[in-house]
């Protein structure tokens, strides 16, 4: 699936140290099902397929830091997803090197939800 064009310019212009980690996690989570748009939200990248599965927070500058919406509701084992309340979790990554370490993690998590809204 392609990037949206106004999430381009929306992370083009944020200046983010990161900004190569957090196009990683938009080609990653936008290859996973070709039923995944992306928007902004919230001021925040965010991935949506029945419903808002995740958002990236680009206020915080050392790390990327994607915000699973329902990540305690996600079926399955997924460790590296953290958070202990009973909606949130996320999914931390120091830069792109860590992103492309952790891929796997966050495909399973967003395999999870695809799975958890019947897709």
């Amino acid at each position: 699936m392609p990037t949206a064009p106004e999430v381009d310019s929306f992370v083009s212009e944020l200046g983010h140290p990161l900004e190569a980690a957090i196009n990683a996690v938009r080609d990653i989570v936008l290859g996973v099902d070709p039923r995944i748009v992306e928007t902004i939200k919230w001021k925040s990248p965010t991935f949506v397929f029945e419903g808002n599965i995740a958002s990236i927070e680009p206020r915080s500058k050392k790390q990327v830091s994607v915000l699973f919406h329902q990540g305690a509701k996600l079926p399955g084992r997924h460790p590296r997803l953290e958070g202990g309340g009973g909606t949130v979790r996320y999914l931390r990554f120091a830069d792109e090197v860590d992103v492309i370490r952790k891929r796997a993690d966050l495909e399973r998590a967003i395999h999870a939800w695809i799975e958890l809204k019947g897709g």
